[in-house]
């Protein structure tokens, strides 16, 4: 038995809901920088860009996390698209797309508590992912 058989979802909401996860994520880091603005006062409203370097550490690897996810949402979006319209359907798709879901979460996690090691690995593994996933969409478009 597959991942596929397994899941009581069809393929194509796979690909859509690991989209909307993926969209959802973006901000979760963002949601520090929220408060560690919110710490500093009215100031950072004003100027929040120029507040940037008043964030604490941590506020500021937030900021990194969710301008990193921003970039990798494009990609990923792109791929899970490529995937869903050429009717993509394999185990292989399935664990790419929620790989990513799951990498890019703790991608921010490892961001924000300063663990490069482990940040790369996830950033590498939300990278196989979506080129994975745009290997498949390309094999399907041309069979």
């Amino acid at each position: 038995m597959d991942l596929i058989t397994l899941s009581p979802l069809p393929m194509s909401s796979i690909f859509l809901y690991s989209i909307a996860a993926a969209a959802i994520l973006i901000y979760l880091p963002y949601l520090l920088v929220a408060y560690a603005r919110f710490q500093i006062g009215y100031e950072a409203l004003v100027a929040p860009r120029a507040q940037f370097d008043k964030l604490p550490p941590y506020a500021q690897r937030a900021a990194w996390a969710h301008q990193n996810s921003l970039e990798a949402f494009m990609l990923f979006a792109s791929a899970a698209l490529m995937a869903y319209v050429t009717g993509v359907n394999s185990s292989t798709a399935t664990i790419a797309v929620l790989a990513f879901v799951v990498a890019r979460f703790l991608y921010s996690i490892f961001y924000i508590l300063n663990i490069p090691l482990l940040r790369s690995l996830m950033f590498a593994v939300g990278s196989v992912s979506y080129a994975t996933l745009f290997i498949l969409s390309i094999i399907q478009a041309n069979s």
